[in-house]
C-alpha cells in the first residue's frame, strides 16, 4: 500500500475527475479520494454537458488533452448545436448524456490512467506544515502524504438538504456530507460563506402523456465536442419533450410558497441567478402566465426522466401537486421530490490564476468551491489546477490561460479578481474577445499548449496541424480562384441580387452573407474537386472552419488588435511591487482591494471592481519611476 503522493486530490466530481487524470498523465503520481468510487462524476443535477458558452469550455479542455469531451460524446443520447440563428462566436455545443453511460466511462478512464490511484474514503482535515500543505487525513483515520493537495469537495462541504421543512446532512441524495476541513481552513485565515443550489423531481417516462408534450429530436451531423474524429456514442438517440406550467399549476405553487425554505427564512444563502427554482421564478415574474420545462431522458433504457426548469425546494406534495396540474404530467408517477442543497464556498479572491491558494503554498481549489456552478466551469478548474499542482512540484512554469485565449481563462480571472456574490456561470457575454473563442478553433487555439506541456498527444497535435494546413489551403484557394459571371449571375438573379458585370474571386463571393462554400460548389467543379481532396473523417469540420475565417475575418483581424492592446497590460507585473496602503495618492477603496487581491499585472489590477483609470494611470506613473 502506498501512503506517499506527489498529488492528492479530495473529490472525484468533474473538477477532481480532469484534475487527478492531468496531473498524473503528466507524470506525477496522484491519488484520488472519493466517497464513492462508482459514482465518479457524477450529474448530480441535469443529464447534459455544454450549453451557452458551457459547451466552447468542453471543447476547451478536450483541445488541451483533458477528458470531459470524450466522455460527453461516448455517452450521448442526443446532441444539438444551440444559437445556429447567430452568428459562430455564439455557436454552443450541447448534449444530453446517459448518466450511469458518463459515470462508467470516466471510471474506464481513471483505472486505465497510469500513476493515477484512488481511495474511498471521507477526507477530513489537511497536514499543513509552516504554510505548505502536506498531506490528507481521512476518517479512516489514514495518513496520505503529498507534496501538493487539490480541494474538489463540490456541494460536500457542510452539505444541508432541503425538501420543505425537512433537512438531510449530506452532499448530494443519499450522500453524507464532509465535515472538517471548512472548519480547518476557517481557523488558518480563510475566507468562507454558503450557497444554495437545487434539483428538480425525477419522473417515471411510462407515466407521461406524450400527446400533450412536443417532441425535439437532436442532430445527426459531424459536430461533437471532441476533435477526435473517432469518438463517437453507440448509444440509442433519444428525444427531449417540451411542456409548459400554466394558472393552475401556479395557484398550487403560490399556497405553497409560506413553505418554501427559499422564501421562509429556512435557506440564508444566495441561489443561482440563471438557474432559479421554479419558486424563484413566481416571485421574479408574477405576471408571466407559463414557464417552459423541458422533459430530458436520464440514459438510453432508464425510465427515469429530469424535469428540466422545475427546481424546487418546496414540499413534495406541493411539487406533487402542482405537476398533476400539467396535462403531459397529470397522472406522472415521481421518483424523487426536487430540493435545494446548501454547501460551503470560498472566497475566490484568495487564489491565485494558478488555482492555488495565497494562505497556503501547494493548496488547490477547483470547482464548486470557488463559488462556480456547472460540471463545464468545474472541469476546466480542475483540469488547470491538475496542471499547475503537477508544474510545480516538478519545479515547472505556471500554466495560465489569458481572457483572449480561452474561456477557462475568462473564468479563472474572473473568479480570482472580482469574486462572486452569487453563483458563477459562464457566458458568451463574459467573454469581451468572444469571436476569438469560437468553439470551433479551440484546437487551433489551446492543442499546442496542451501539447506544448505534455498533455496534448502527438496524434491530437498531428490532428491538429492536419487540419490547420487544410483549412489555410482552402481560404487561400478561394482567394486566387476566379468565377466567371456567367456562372454566379443566375444565381444572384435568382436571390434577387444584381449581377455582376465581371468575374470575381471566390473569396470575395463567400463574403456574400447568401453564399457558401457547399452551395458554390455545386457550379463550380474545381471547388467541389478541391473540397473532395481534404481528409473524408473531417471534410465538413475543415470546411466549416474555413467559411468562418473567410466571413469573418474583418471582424476576427479587429478582435485580435484589440486584445493584443489589452494584453500589453497583462505584461506588466506588479506583483508584491508597491506597499498599497501608504499609496495616498490612490482611492481608498483601491488601496484596500489591491492589497487584499495583490494582483499579478496591470491588467488584473484595472479588471478588479473599484479600481478606476485613474488609479491605474497612477500605477502606470509609478512604474515609470
Amino acid at each position: 500500500m502506498r501512503f506517499d503522493y506527489d498529488i492528492i486530490v479530495i473529490g472525484a466530481g468533474h473538477a477532481g475527475c480532469e484534475a487527478a487524470c492531468a496531473a498524473a498523465r503528466l507524470g506525477s503520481p496522484t491519488l484520488l479520494i472519493t466517497m464513492d468510487m462508482n459514482k465518479v462524476a457524477q450529474m448530480s443535477c441535469n443529464p447534459a454537458v455544454g450549453g451557452i458558452a458551457k459547451g466552447q469550455i468542453v471543447r476547451e479542455i478536450d483541445a488541451l488533452g483533458g477528458q470531459m469531451g470524450i466522455v460527453a460524446d461516448r455517452s450521448s443520447i442526443q446532441f444539438r448545436m444551440l444559437n445556429r440563428s447567430k452568428g459562430p462566436a455564439m455557436w454552443s455545443p450541447r448534449s444530453q448524456s446517459d448518466r450511469t453511460r458518463f459515470i462508467e466511462n470516466w471510471r474506464k478512464i481513471l483505472d486505465e490512467t497510469p500513476n493515477l490511484y484512488m481511495w474511498q474514503d471521507s477526507a477530513t482535515s489537511l497536514v499543513i506544515d509552516d504554510g505548505v500543505v502536506k498531506g490528507v487525513k481521512t476518517a479512516f483515520g489514514v495518513t496520505f502524504n503529498a507534496q501538493a493537495v487539490i480541494l474538489t469537495a463540490g456541494t460536500f462541504l457542510n452539505g444541508l438538504m432541503h425538501v420543505g421543512s425537512v433537512q438531510v446532512e449530506g452532499g448530494r441524495v443519499s450522500e453524507p456530507a464532509s465535515r472538517g476541513i471548512t472548519e480547518q481552513l476557517v481557523r488558518l485565515g480563510f475566507s468562507a460563506n454558503r450557497m444554495k443550489t437545487g434539483t428538480p423531481v425525477r419522473l417515471d417516462a411510462r407515466t407521461i402523456d406524450y400527446s400533450q408534450a412536443t417532441r425535439q429530436d437532436g442532430e445527426n451531423d459531424f459536430h461533437h465536442f471532441s476533435f477526435l474524429p473517432d469518438v463517437r456514442s453507440e448509444l440509442q438517440q433519444r428525444p427531449c419533450w417540451i411542456v409548459y406550467t400554466n394558472n393552475e399549476v401556479h395557484h398550487v405553487l403560490h399556497e405553497g410558497l409560506p413553505y418554501s425554505p427559499l422564501y421562509n427564512g429556512q435557506i440564508q444563502s444566495v441561489g443561482p441567478r440563471y438557474c432559479p427554482s421554479i419558486e424563484t421564478k413566481l416571485v421574479t415574474f408574477p405576471d408571466k402566465d407559463s414557464h417552459q420545462l423541458f422533459i430530458e431522458p436520464e440514459g438510453e433504457t432508464t425510465h427515469e426522466m429530469y424535469l428540466n426548469g422545475f427546481s424546487s425546494s418546496m414540499p413534495w406534495d406541493v411539487q406533487i401537486d402542482a405537476l398533476s396540474h400539467i396535462p403531459a404530467l397529470r397522472n406522472a408517477q415521481v421518483y424523487r421530490p426536487g430540493y435545494a442543497i446548501e454547501y460551503d464556498f470560498f472566497d475566490p479572491r484568495q487564489l491565485t490564476h494558478t488555482l492555488e491558494t495565497k494562505l497556503v503554498n501547494n493548496l488547490y481549489f477547483a470547482g464548486q468551491v470557488n463559488g462556480t456552478t456547472g460540471y463545464e466551469e468545474a472541469a476546466g478548474q480542475g483540469l488547470i489546477a491538475g496542471i499547475n499542482a503537477h508544474q510545480k512540484v516538478q519545479g515547472k512554469e505556471e500554466f495560465i490561460l489569458a481572457r483572449d485565449e480561452a474561456y477557462i481563462g475568462v473564468l479563472i480571472d474572473d473568479l480570482v479578481t472580482k469574486g462572486v456574490d452569487e453563483p458563477y456561470r459562464m457566458f458568451t457575454s463574459r467573454a469581451e474577445h468572444r469571436i476569438l473563442l469560437r468553439q470551433d478553433d479551440a484546437d487551433m487555439r489551446l492543442t499546442p499548449r496542451g501539447y506544448e506541456i505534455g498533455l496534448a498527444t502527438q496524434e491530437r497535435y498531428d490532428l491538429m496541424v492536419a487540419k490547420r494546413n487544410q483549412v489555410e489551403d482552402l481560404v487561400q484557394f478561394a482567394r486566387d480562384y476566379s468565377v466567371k459571371a456567367s456562372i454566379i449571375n443566375p444565381l444572384l438573379e435568382e436571390a434577387g441580387f444584381q449581377s455582376l458585370k465581371q468575374g470575381s474571386k471566390l473569396y470575395d463571393l463567400l463574403l456574400r452573407p447568401q453564399f457558401d462554400i457547399n452551395l458554390l460548389a455545386n457550379f463550380i467543379p474545381a471547388l467541389e474537386e478541391k473540397i473532395n481532396t481534404l481528409e473524408d473523417a473531417r471534410k465538413e469540420e475543415i470546411v466549416e472552419a474555413a467559411e468562418i475565417k473567410i466571413k469573418y475575418h474583418g471582424y476576427i483581424q479587429r478582435e485580435e488588435m484589440i486584445a493584443e492592446k489589452i494584453g500589453r497590460l497583462d505584461k506588466l507585473y506588479i506583483k508584491d511591487k508597491f506597499d498599497y496602503p501608504s499609496i495616498l495618492q490612490l482611492s481608498t477603496e483601491a488601496r484596500q482591494k489591491l492589497e487584499r487581491i495583490n494582483p499579478e499585472t496591470i491588467g488584473q489590477a484595472s479588471r478588479i471592481p473599484g479600481i478606476s483609470p485613474s488609479d491605474i494611470n497612477i500605477l502606470l506613473v509609478l512604474m515609470g519611476r
